[in-house]
């Protein structure tokens, strides 16, 4: 494959099926404050972004990775095309599908945005992560600033005129924010001076917007060490003037960019802040010390953005996978494997290939209802907030339990998914020519950044379940539980239905156990031992539950379709995704929960010495 074309492909048939036919778009949109949308305003935009897609963002994916990002004099340079490809994002409105028109967007419902950040980020993860990244620093400040603050950056921001990053980590630290020692002092005009240097920072310099806005964690003098003496400050790259232009550099230097595994078009940079101390930076609103709490509000939707860059990697190399299984011919089908004259057979009829692909696609499938169905309740939240409270609550409750599931569930599954894509291939998808190598790599890092899925299994474990007296999780329980009743007799997917009622009743065992263990201080190690295994448990029954909803809808509506009409075989997929789910997948969870009421505390009990001597 030569540098410069697209292989970025998907099914828009398939998000069709889930933004309308099973989470009711309609239903949503048309309504305050989403009045503007419909279906058809949807499918026209899904349609032209996926046509942005391939024909700007697609080809650009392996320039990116394979000419990388430099730092010349200072200063970052992305890849060849990316600086046009930013101007014809913004130009075209892509990023602005679900901001509010108070900041210059279209104020579509997130259940639009979520398949836009799909396609997006699936045809060119590293590039996508630039607007990303600011338009989530955006969100924070539109939250959180005073309203000069918002005035003077938002919906620059938004529309492409600068770019913005989160600054969180640091060498020492790693994940352990609360071990920041970034600093800043007053200054007698209300501003700060900030002072240390951050890594790992996505975007943190590059060439395509005119400025850069930078988010920067940093502990005002005296405060309290840990989390809690953390305040959140806006350091822009470049000061910026009274009228909005920019001004003189911002002792905002670039230390280095990292040289990794994947996303190479990305700049991840090394920040230096107040070197010369002249970084001069404001803190977000007017309180200080809530700087993560302040965080935390970007970086769920940051975790929610990294389910999505699963989501469309693991997609795009499902139907890489697929269409090169489809052409691909090699040995003669299984049936006459021992006569050496048989013509050679495409692979997918090949068992062990299918089986793969149909894993796959249960996955994809799942995975995009999840994400979708949590948008959902986010538009949802928003639109009866003030008006049905208690309906609200639910919905957000709904978005905070599922928001860990997203991420970690989403981004594991990329990378395996991606994998197994060149499995399909064989030796060619090991080689650069084709682009499952490349999605591989890119998605490892999914699992890693904004939180570990480890902390993301925490999170779910040590704070969502307990959420509200436990009432969300409770409530999840039982609009999975309503399915399975209203779906137990169905004279298709009875016995899946029943394969997920014994998934649930497992996952609740799970959870009581774990809550046990919350109460004996004895056992407290055995929740970090077990929470990556509850939060796949979990996911697995969501996302089997979502699958087999969607089969019960495609099962209705097959009924009404001719036996020539395209749709037959699509419906008939649906079913075969839920199945294959069900009668591979869920089965596990309740292995899984034998495994955790074992208690295995091994590796606590080992001692250091005995892991081996290096």
């Amino acid at each position: 494959m030569s540098a410069g074309i697209n292989t970025y492909k998907t099914d828009l048939r398939e998000i069709f099926f889930t933004l309308f036919e099973q989470f009711g778009f309609g239903q949503v949109s048309g309504q305050a404050p989403y009045e503007a949308w419909g279906p058809d305003e949807a499918k026209a935009v899904l349609t032209e972004t996926y046509r942005f897609a391939r024909e700007v963002l697609g080809p650009l994916n392996s320039v990116g990775d394979r000419e990388g990002c430099r730092v010349e004099n200072g200063a970052v340079f992305t890849p060849t095309g990316f600086k046009d490809a930013w101007k014809k994002l913004y130009e075209q409105g892509f990023k602005t599908v679900a901001v509010d028109p108070e900041h210059g967007g279209q104020g579509a419902p997130m259940m639009l945005q979520v398949t836009v950040e799909e396609l997006l980020s699936g045809a060119n993860t590293a590039f996508n992560m630039y607007p990303g990244l600011a338009f989530g620093a955006a969100e924070v400040i539109a939250e959180c600033g005073t309203p000069a603050q918002q005035k003077m950056y938002v919906e620059r921001m938004l529309n492409g005129t600068w770019g913005g990053t989160m600054c969180l980590t640091e060498p020492h630290a790693g994940s352990d924010v609360g071990a920041a020692k970034s600093t800043a002092r007053r200054n007698a005009d209300g501003t700060y001076n900030i002072r240390g240097t951050k890594i790992f920072i996505s975007g943190g310099d590059h060439d395509m917007a005119d400025n850069i806005i930078h988010l920067v964690l940093a502990r005002i003098d005296g405060a309290s060490p840990g989390t809690k003496g953390l305040s959140l400050f806006i350091v822009p790259k470049l000061r910026i003037n009274a009228d909005g232009s920019a001004g003189k550099p911002n002792d905002v230097g670039v230390g280095s960019i990292e040289h990794k595994m994947g996303i190479n078009g990305s700049a991840t940079c090394v920040l230096n802040f107040g070197e010369n101390d002249a970084c001069v930076g404001e803190l977000v609103g007017t309180v200080e010390h809530v700087g993560m709490s302040q965080m935390f509000k970007m970086m769920n939707g940051a975790r929610i953005a990294v389910g999505i860059q699963g989501l469309g990697l693991a997609s795009a190399a499902y139907y890489n996978a697929l269409d090169y299984a489809k052409d691909r011919k090699q040995g003669s089908h299984f049936t006459k494997w021992k006569d050496p004259t048989a013509p050679r057979a495409a692979i997918i009829e090949h068992p062990d290939v299918r089986r793969m692909l149909l894993d796959m696609k249960a996955h994809v499938e799942g995975i995009r209802s999840l994400i979708i169905k949590l948008a959902m309740h986010l538009d949802k939240a928003r639109q009866l907030s003030g008006k049905d409270d208690d309906a609200a609550t639910y919905h957000r409750g709904q978005v905070e339990l599922l928001t860990p599931l997203v991420k970690a569930y989403g981004s594991d599954q990329a990378f395996r998914l991606c994998a197994q894509a060149i499995q399909v291939y064989g030796g060619a998808g090991y080689i650069q020519d084709y682009p499952v190598e490349q999605y591989t790599r890119d998605s490892k890092i999914f699992s890693i950044y904004e939180g570990t899925n480890h902390i993301q299994a925490m999170d779910l474990v040590g704070r969502k379940l307990g959420q509200a007296g436990g009432m969300h999780f409770q409530q999840f329980m039982g609009d999975v539980g309503a399915f399975i009743e209203a779906n137990r007799e169905h004279a298709v997917y009875g016995e899946a239905v029943k394969t997920l009622a014994s998934a649930q009743e497992a996952l609740m065992a799970s959870a009581m156990t774990v809550f046990g263990w919350s109460q004996d201080g004895a056992k407290f190690p055995l929740i970090p031992l077990s929470s990556n295994r509850f939060l796949q448990m979990m996911s697995e029954v969501a996302v089997g539950w979502l699958l087999l909803d969607a089969a019960v809808i495609a099962e209705k509506a097959q009924a009404s379709v001719s036996a020539d009409h395209p749709d037959r075989a699509f419906y008939e997929g649906k079913k075969f995704s839920a199945l294959y789910y069900a009668r591979n997948v869920l089965p596990g969870v309740e292995q899984a929960a034998r495994l955790i009421a074992a208690e295995d505390t091994s590796p606590m009990d080992i001692s250091d010495a005995a892991f081996g001597t290096v």
